[in-house]
């Protein structure tokens, strides 16, 4: 009897002891890092599809290497090069490859712009002989290698260059640039915030031409705000910045001509805005995007560089606005791939090379959310989508015309895939609300894993010693929608008492706040919200993304009202119904 009256009361304290020990998240713990997940670095497929490169740093040393590994085994066969070995680039902090992936673009001395434009020191190493050459003296804007790897066009003080690799000459392709006034070949401040692209310059298939847009800001009024940098007076930058009903830049398409040296223009029409400019695979041909200032009126078209005449390919009109993509994808015939949201849900459609609508690929009352590419020898398009469930992402493949869709990785949370380069291998990065990031390696046609690569073990039992509690996924009817919605709850919770409430939500257009993947910095924020007692809600309203386009986009041009309305009748709902019992 005194036996197991001692054993009962060890274990007791032993569940006391444990309950005791159980540490609570700080800020300092959050943004120190201690709850960092672990990640693959950022991998580039070689074209063979077997091997890929990787950028490995060594910040202490202020070295970088350029690594081979490959897909099968996943180690390391070999370096091409370190910057141990470049006398003139101690250290490099990009990559890009040529075409033939003989030559290499290295950046270095990095400075930024705006958010996404740089400034650079740029060099080419040649693989082969072990070259290396610096392109211009100063430091220049996105540098792109022609598709001989031969030449290299780039961006000085708005205006665009050529330089010759072999003979290291310069040749400078415009002169009117001026500051906060004539742009050539990047993008002014609205189109990289708006449209998300800096370059504004391409090559053709066979570098005989370069399309390029020129952007004038003369008549966009100018908006000046002191920059802090390291000196010990702010100093005052000024540019060219229009605010709702100003002018915006004229932007105006031109082609120059390698063989001739000249420039020619491209009569668009009234086009106002020029989003996207794509080469076709057949060098005469460029695809250009160009949309009206209500961003509702979207035409796609072929410019046929022998005289510059513009055709049609397809026009997309919505009520409210047309989103701008990157999924456009050109096949050999140069029948093309695009995502639409014309049914009502964003899909895959394959038109012709004239622009004929094919077929609609993918149909259904969920959302295409990520499109990885086409794969011609098997007939496979792979794409991400909602199609098991709004706040999950499952990885997916299906033929062109519609059939045999397979689930490659569909495992509840979030699953992203990155696929070699034939499409032979893809990885996949899983995580959930409870699960942190696992990478694993499968094969592209059937899905099946072939190899677990890397997990956050050790990052989960460190937080075993934590007070972690759960997301509890659901949804809330609200204002006729089912919102989608979790709930974070004390970990001794009891319905019968008060707790104050804490609502956090963002509700930008497409945006998603619910969604079930692992936790970032605010999640862990909220953890020591509830630790104190309180129940943290979060609910996506109208006007969020991925429960199709008439939810989306319900809030045109009138941003704020049914946001605040859905936040305002959940957080009512939440205080007088018992959700969790």
């Amino acid at each position: 009897m005194q036996k197991t009256f001692l054993l009962l009361f060890l274990a007791a304290f032993s569940l006391t002891y444990v309950a005791a020990q159980q540490k609570q998240i700080t800020v300092e713990e959050i943004y120190q890092g201690a709850f960092r997940t672990e990640g693959l670095d950022a991998l580039r497929s070689l074209k063979n599809g077997k091997q890929y490169t990787i950028l490995n740093v060594d910040r202490s040393s202020q070295t970088s290497t350029i690594d081979t590994y490959d897909y099968k085994t996943l180690e390391k066969v070999a370096t091409i090069v370190s910057s141990d070995d470049l006398t003139d680039v101690p250290y490099f902090s990009s990559y890009e490859f040529s075409s033939d992936e003989t030559k290499i673009l290295l950046a270095s001395e990095i400075e930024s712009i705006f958010r996404r434009s740089t400034l650079g020191i740029f060099h080419v190493y040649d693989i082969a002989s072990k070259a290396l050459t610096r392109i211009a003296d100063t430091k220049i804007q996105e540098p792109s290698l022609s598709p001989d790897g031969k030449q290299v066009a780039y961006v000085y003080e708005n205006n665009l260059y050529i330089f010759d690799i072999a003979n290291k000459s310069t040749k400078q392709l415009t002169t009117d640039g001026v500051k906060n006034k004539i742009i050539n070949g990047v993008t002014d401040w609205v189109y990289e915030e708006e449209f998300s692209f800096v370059r504004a310059f391409e090559w053709n298939s066979d570098g005989t031409k370069i399309a390029f847009l020129r952007f004038d800001e003369t008549n966009v009024p100018e908006f000046s705000m002191d920059v802090y940098g390291d000196e010990l007076y702010q100093k005052p930058y000024v540019f060219k910045y229009p605010k709702a009903g100003e002018d915006n830049a004229i932007v105006t398409l031109h082609m120059y001509d390698l063989a001739s040296g000249t420039i020619s223009d491209v009569d668009l029409g009234e086009a106002y805005y020029i989003p996207r400019i794509k080469w076709m695979n057949d060098p005469r041909s460029l695809s250009v995007q160009t949309i009206n200032r209500h961003q509702n009126d979207l035409k796609l078209q072929r410019v046929n560089t022998m005289d510059n005449s513009v055709t049609l390919l397809l026009q997309e009109k919505d009520p409210a606005y047309v989103d701008i993509h990157d999924n456009l994808t050109f096949l050999a015939d140069d029948s093309f791939i695009w995502s639409s949201e014309k049914d009502g849900w964003n899909h895959i459609y394959l038109h012709n090379e004239d622009g004929k609508l094919m077929n609609q690929i993918t149909k259904g009352p969920w959302e295409v959310t990520a499109y990885y590419g086409y794969d011609q020898n098997e007939d496979k398009i792979y794409y991400q989508s909602t199609e098991n469930g709004s706040i999950n992402r499952g990885v997916y493949s299906v033929d062109s015309n519609g059939k045999n869709r397979k689930a490659l990785t569909a495992e509840e949370g979030t699953n992203n895939a990155d696929f070699s380069a034939d499409f032979t291998y893809f990885i996949n990065t899983f995580s959930s609300s409870d699960t942190p990031p696992t990478y694993t390696l499968h094969k592209a046609l059937t899905g099946k894993k072939l190899k677990d690569i890397k997990d956050n073990e050790s990052l989960l039992e460190t937080l075993k010693s934590y007070e972690i509690v759960p997301k509890e996924f659901s949804t809330i009817s609200i204002n006729g929608n089912d919102l989608n919605m979790y709930m974070m709850k004390p970990k001794d919770f009891d319905e019968s008492k008060k707790y104050p409430l804490f609502m956090t939500q963002y509700s930008g257009p497409g945006s998603q706040s619910v969604s079930n993947r692992w936790m970032g910095a605010n999640d862990y924020w909220h953890q020591m919200l509830v630790a104190d007692g309180y129940v943290v809600v979060c609910v996506d309203g109208r006007g969020t993304g991925l429960k199709g386009r008439d939810f989306k986009k319900v809030t045109y041009l009138n941003l704020v009202k049914y946001e605040t309305e859905d936040q305002i009748a959940a957080a009512k709902k939440v205080e007088r119904t018992p959700l969790y019992r």
